[in-house]
């Protein structure tokens, strides 16, 4: 067995995040390889719209799910074997991916990769947490979303670029070559990610011997409000995710690679908004307020978009601002939910807050094509970006109400 070592020195903690970074842009990257693909799957299968919306939706009901069952993997047998299972499964649904003959197997496929993504969040919280010293976590939140940004802004030209020139069966046999590179990486450099100390055992946790105890947390008021949090804001970042190229091609008539590159630069965007965020967050104490005004804003550049009020030149640049605005608000969301999860149930309850609370980007979107498909294939283009103006500003609400900046967690 590996010796487990300690969070004493920036080298260490520097190796830790680093591997968690790589980690979450792994899981990002792969919730994008199957949307950039839907122009060669669509007519090479006569599949619509809501069906490959469909596709997406399984994928994030498998996650959402799985995200929450993993959370309690990771505090019992600790997050490096379930971080490992994760991309394995990753790789595994790129390749079923590369071999489809039709909806089915490129269904199945979509529900082993969801169950793959589901330990992402539970895993890589749990060893930022334990492994990285308190100073450094503002940073290390701001990091891991950064990478998330570059896993799907780099997902759309790595798949598109290969399909164009090879084929989508090639594109999707690179991604599982991808998963299979990243795996490598992490059981080489396993020892930064065992977090043996900090396994929930009955020997030094009787109290969680008892199901009442272990899901005691399921009772905290602010957790069921950062989990409404990312479904209402994580459905509008999924209807721009999944149908920004196809929307802002017909909405605003620009070609289909300049309406791809505007989701490329969206994500971007949002990566560089992560980065600054982390500083932000770091330097404040209001998160809630941070995350209000950021959200108030890009509802408003969603508002516009809608309107089709800008010209097409300025699409770019507008998806672009906009993206940098919704990055801005994850570390500060980070902050909010690791002060949920210490406040009343301690550290060894992070893996399963985690998985509960994150469980809710599954959720957001797993629900984005179920909402936004029809609407697509009926042709309400302006429709979309409303609805993600509006769930802009039911996020916002959120977290007006969660208010735990100034206030302990109450149990309801």
């Amino acid at each position: 067995m590996d010796a487990p070592s300690t969070p004493l020195s920036p080298v260490h903690d520097a190796e830790v995040i680093s591997l968690a970074g790589l980690a979450h842009a792994t899981s990002h990257f792969f919730h994008l390889i199957l949307p950039p693909l839907f122009p060669w799957l669509m007519p090479a299968f006569g599949l619509s719209f809501t069906a490959v919306g469909g596709l997406m939706t399984l994928f994030f009901v498998f996650s959402g799910v799985g995200q929450a069952l993993a959370g309690f993997a990771v505090d019992r047998v600790g997050a490096r074997p379930v971080l490992l299972a994760g991309i394995a499964l990753l790789g595994a649904s790129a390749a079923l991916v590369g071999a489809a003959q039709g909806w089915v197997t490129l269904a199945l496929a979509a529900a082993v990769a969801g169950v793959g993504n589901s330990v992402f969040h539970p895993a890589d919280f749990s060893l930022l947490n334990h492994r990285v010293t308190g100073p450094s976590l503002s940073h290390a939140f701001s990091i891991h979303g950064l990478s998330g940004y570059l896993g799907w802004a780099a997902a759309p030209p790595f798949m598109v670029g290969i399909a164009g020139f090879a084929g989508w069966r090639v594109a999707a046999f690179a991604a599982f070559a991808v998963a299979l590179a990243v795996l490598s990486v992490m059981y080489l450099r396993r020892v930064a990610l065992d977090d043996t100390p900090h396994r929930i055992t009955l020997q030094d946790a009787p109290q969680e011997r008892t199901p009442g105890a272990t899901l005691a947390f399921l009772r905290s008021r602010p957790l069921w409000m950062c989990f409404g949090f990312f479904v209402a804001a994580t459905m509008a970042f999924g209807a721009l995710q999944i149908f920004a190229p196809a929307l802002l091609e017909r909405l605003h008539g620009i070609s289909l690679p300049l309406a791809t590159a505007a989701l490329s630069v969206y994500l971007a965007g949002g990566a560089a908004g992560t980065f600054v965020g982390g500083f932000l967050a770091a330097a404040r104490t209001d998160q809630d307020r941070v995350i209000a005004a950021a959200l108030l804003a890009a509802s408003a550049v969603a508002v516009l978009l809608a309107t089709a009020a800008a010209p097409a030149w300025a699409v770019v640049s507008l998806m672009a601002l906009m993206g940098f605005l919704t990055g801005l608000v994850a570390p500060s969301r980070d902050l909010l939910v690791r002060r949920a999860a210490t406040t009343g149930f301690g550290t060894r309850a992070f893996g399963r807050v985690y998985g509960v609370v994150y469980s809710g980007l599954d959720v957001g979107l797993a629900a984005a094509p179920l909402a936004f498909a029809p609407l697509m294939d009926a042709g309400h283009y302006q429709q979309v970006l409303y609805g993600v103006a509006a769930l802009q500003g039911l996020a916002i609400l959120t977290v007006a109400q969660l208010g735990v900046r100034s206030r302990p967690a109450t149990v309801i």
